[in-house]
């Protein structure tokens, strides 16, 4: 899977939120933001094919975090992602 390459992270103040150009009016309905474990995952992921096992990686690598808290928490991030047509196949 991939991320999409049309969507953009922008910093806006404190927070991180996903653009998708080409929208003449910007619907607040579906703005996303980011905290910062999020902001990591998809700055390492943008732009490559990645599974699971790639960012259950990028956790393990960053925090403290035991392998299956790590696992749970990315499938997490994961599924949130396609729920929200934030991914390619």
């Amino acid at each position: 899977m991939k991320l999409r390459t049309d969507l953009i992270l922008r910093r806006l103040g404190r927070e991180y939120i996903i653009v998708e150009p080409g929208q003449d009016m910007v619907d607040m309905s579906k703005v996303f933001t980011f905290n910062d474990t999020a902001v990591l995952i998809w700055e390492r992921l943008q732009g490559r094919e990645f599974t699971l096992e790639t960012v259950v990686g990028v956790l393990l690598e960053n925090y403290d975090v035991k392998e299956d808290i790590a696992r749970r928490d990315a499938f997490a991030l994961l599924q949130t992602f396609k729920e929200h047509g934030l991914l390619t196949e």
